[in-house]
């Protein structure tokens, strides 16, 4: 079988003769060896001391010594917090067009919990913001009613000219 595959009986497969695939093994650096390695002082290990040890350099919140503005924070009276961090304190609005109302049953009213129940929203963060005008010649549905909803000024006034129900405070 082996000589017919091309390889001779004398170069049988063997612990001896095995070897691994070309270029899976590099060849090794060899550190030390001139400039023209391009491994000389310190052989890619860096410099002495905090560079060279694991974890070592400086945090993104190191000012050069200065102390860190988060130390400095409670003497920055009057500052706002608002620019410091997205998560804490900007509100997170669902945002949904009116275009999705135009089949809306007239005896429901429209809330965030119903738009999730009827699967137009799939979260509802900080609340719902109905964005938009109407495609060109749809109608919404007469006597729609909105709880606990904000409004663009275009949505806003689209549903008005559809006779909706709305809430007095303007988004």
């Amino acid at each position: 079988m082996a000589e017919q595959a091309g390889v001779s009986k004398d170069a049988a497969l063997s612990l001896a003769t095995l070897r691994p695939a070309k270029g899976s093994r590099p060849k090794r650096v060899r550190i030390g060896r001139g400039h023209g390695s391009g491994m000389v002082k310190t052989g890619g290990e860096g410099g002495k001391g905090q560079t060279v040890r694991s974890g070592g350099g400086k945090g993104p919140a190191f000012e050069g010594g200065q102390t860190p503005w988060a130390r400095r924070l409670p003497q920055r009276r009057g500052v706002s917090q608002k620019a410091r961090d997205i998560g804490h304190f900007r509100t997170f609005l669902t945002v949904v067009d009116v275009n999705v109302l135009l089949d809306w049953p007239v005896d429901v009213v429209i809330t965030p919990q119903t738009l999730r129940e009827a699967g137009i929203v799939k979260q509802v963060r900080d609340g719902v913001k109905l964005l938009g005008r109407l495609i060109e010649g749809e109608r919404l549905p007469q006597g729609l009613r909105c709880e606990d909803i904000l409004f663009s000024a275009s949505a806003r006034e689209t549903l008005a000219a559809a006779g909706a129900h709305l809430p007095d405070a303007a988004a």
